[in-house]
């Protein structure tokens, strides 16, 4: 409650996709600590999420506030989190490979030459100090090799499906139950303790819904449970989770998911196996598949998933299978949502992500920014011949009418003013256009080239909220300098 009150009195803090998306890699200190203690807080209390989120937001927070002290580029400080986000997943499972992809599929967003070498190596660096402490990361199961067949690959294919629609599911409820509980307000600061109360009856059923489900987990994959006890365990799981997490309780579904999904994968095995024509599939294997297939659906990252079993199964014949049903999953989730679970959530707070690349750029790059203040001023009682004596022929392509406190009233074009067959002693106001269509100086670039589609004018005035002409943007230098962004982030991209 007391970490709850403290985010409402400051605001939402920055993860790590976030600050990597919209704010150049820049991470408060401040944020680190209040993610990683309502995380820790969150689990220890038996809330259902997961300790991804504290992994990845002290790695990428401590390398933001690394890359700030040492006055990085914006590039190399979001390779830098990148690489400090990868690395504590990399230490939690001990896969370096898995924390590598991590980085570049859900916090980057982008594979760069540049900056894989980085990565890997903070990954591999991560893991190694980890193996040598001698703490023994969250492994999850060794299959034995066998022949992988068409049979298969169809069976997880149509598995992936089901955990994609399953993760989408999930999410949208997620986002259900926290409009329904902060449509509430007067419970807003007790929602933690109202969600612990109503987490009860369900641990009480099954303490397999507590937690992210790590020991849960390793036990269902060895005892083999019964369908009806997958079934049960599988729907108090995912009320656990959307209870947790819509009543403010920190922490991500990756360990969640990995859990659900090997619940789910045991289920369909058993479901599949009931077929009168003798087909079979693994149940352990079709955990393995649930387990990357609903990860996936969540928080994106087929590769990631992909390397995540391989390095803790080390089994290689089993990949094949395993990167079908993700891609499947990843296909589906994006055709379907759009979304993972992180920037889902960012959506739904009113930010524009739909992804971890950088659109910071784009957001900053605004009006205020890009505007001209040279214009021509012509005040709002002026006839058409003073228009035409303030822009002479090849002086200046408009005029800008405005009133005596400097409120803006429209453009008058050079071109109009010249060629009218208006009376010289006929009002200005007459010939002026866009006379209600302006710009604001926070609109950022995107919404500014928008705005010159739908109007198809070459210039547009940015006022304030009062009215007030603050400057002029071309069209012409908007799209020029939404060209030189785009390709100052492609040279990034190759490492040019």
């Amino acid at each position: 409650m007391l970490l709850a009150r403290w985010e409402r009195r400051r605001r939402t803090p920055i993860d790590v996709v976030e600050a990597n998306a919209l704010h150049g890699g820049r991470i408060p200190a401040t944020d680190n600590l209040v993610v990683a203690a309502q995380t820790i807080v969150s689990n220890g209390c038996g809330a259902s999420v997961g300790l991804e989120a504290a992994y990845a937001q002290m790695g990428g927070g401590i390398a933001s506030l690394l890359g700030q002290w040492l006055r990085l580029r914006r590039a190399d400080l979001r390779t830098l989190v990148g690489a400090g986000a990868g690395a504590g997943i990399a230490a939690a499972f001990g896969a370096p490979l898995t924390g590598a992809f991590y980085a570049v599929e859900i916090v980057i967003g982008s594979y760069s030459t540049a900056s894989i070498a980085p990565i890997v190596a903070a990954a591999l660096a991560a893991a190694l100090v980890m193996r040598g402490l001698g703490v023994e990361p969250y492994l999850i199961a060794t299959t034995a090799s066998r022949t992988i067949t068409t049979v298969d690959y169809l069976a997880y294919a149509g598995l992936g499906i089901v955990c994609a629609m399953l993760g989408i599911a999930i999410m949208r409820m997620v986002t259900l139950a926290e409009r329904a509980v902060k449509a509430v307000r007067r419970i807003e600061l007790w929602r933690p303790l109202i969600g612990g109360l109503t987490l009860m009856p369900l641990a009480m059923i099954s303490p397999q819904t507590l937690s992210a489900g790590h020991g849960a987990l390793h036990l269902d994959l060895l005892l083999r449970p019964t369908m009806s006890f997958l079934i049960v365990v599988i729907l108090l799981k995912i009320a656990a989770s959307v209870i947790s997490l819509a009543s403010g309780f920190r922490g991500g579904l990756f360990f969640a998911s990995l859990f659900i999904g090997s619940l789910v994968g045991q289920l369909f095995a058993e479901l599949f196996n009931l077929n009168p024509w003798g087909l079979h599939v693994n149940a352990m294997d079709a955990a393995m598949v649930g387990m990357a297939a609903l990860s996936v659906s969540v928080i994106g990252g087929p590769m990631t998933l992909g390397m995540l079993m391989l390095e803790t199964t080390h089994d290689f014949a089993l990949m094949g299978v395993v990167l079908t049903a993700s891609l499947l999953a990843t296909a589906v989730t994006r055709e379907v949502f759009g979304y993972s679970f992180s920037t889902w959530r960012l959506h739904v707070r009113g930010s524009i992500i739909r992804s971890p690349r950088d659109i910071g750029w784009m957001l900053t790059l605004n009006a205020g920014r890009i505007m001209r203040r040279d214009w021509i001023a012509v005040p709002e009682n002026s006839t058409i011949a003073d228009v035409r004596a303030a822009i002479p022929p090849g002086s200046a392509s408009k005029a800008v009418i405005v009133d005596q406190a400097g409120h803006y009233r429209g453009i008058v074009p050079a071109a109009a003013a010249h060629t009218s067959e208006r009376d010289g002693m006929s009002p200005a106001t007459a010939l002026a256009v866009l006379t209600d269509t302006t710009l604001t100086p926070a609109d950022d670039l995107k919404s500014v080239l928008r705005a010159f589609d739908n109007v198809q004018a070459d210039e547009l005035a940015v006022v304030t909220e009062d009215g007030t002409l603050l400057g002029i943007v071309t069209e012409k230098y908007a799209r020029r300098r939404y060209l030189e962004e785009i390709e100052a982030a492609q040279r990034h991209l190759f490492g040019e």
